[in-house]
């Protein structure tokens, strides 16, 4: 069964002037991690229109103008000699921002480690209950 979701819904009986992404990527010339990695790192990449199948065989489509223009923008965006487009942060700032990540990683952790060791020692108590119960019905 496949499902379709319409996430802009004024290109809905407009399909043919959107493209799927894996398309789309054979038309520019890129990978299709290349589109994959456009859609992650950029905002300003097209939204979806339509989502089509199910779990992992999602297709995605876009309107076909709005991709080919970003695409354009990026395949002609001009680099720097490292081949970047814009020049890489500071090593000490890459490194600030992992420390701050971990630190919050570290703190929800603790937090959720808490809540799940008093959810266990609840269920062992209730579970203690339940076999003296079943111990004294069968004794009765």
């Amino acid at each position: 069964m496949d499902s379709i979701s319409w996430l802009r819904p004024e290109y809905k009986g407009r399909e043919d002037e959107l493209i799927n992404l894996a398309a789309g990527a054979d038309l520019v010339g890129v990978t299709r991690s290349a589109v994959s990695n456009w859609t992650k790192r950029h905002a300003h990449f097209p939204k979806v229109a339509l989502l089509t199948g199910i779990g992992d065989r999602r297709n995605k489509y876009v309107p076909r103008d709005e991709f080919l223009a970003f695409a354009h923008a990026q395949l002609t965006k001009k680099r720097t000699s490292t081949g970047r487009s814009t020049p890489r942060r500071p090593t000490t700032a890459i490194r600030a921002a992992e420390v701050a990540h971990s630190e919050r990683q570290i703190v929800r952790l603790t937090e959720l480690e808490t809540r799940q060791a008093a959810a266990l020692a609840s269920t062992r108590r209730v579970l203690r209950e339940h076999r003296k119960t079943l111990k004294r019905a069968r004794q009765g």
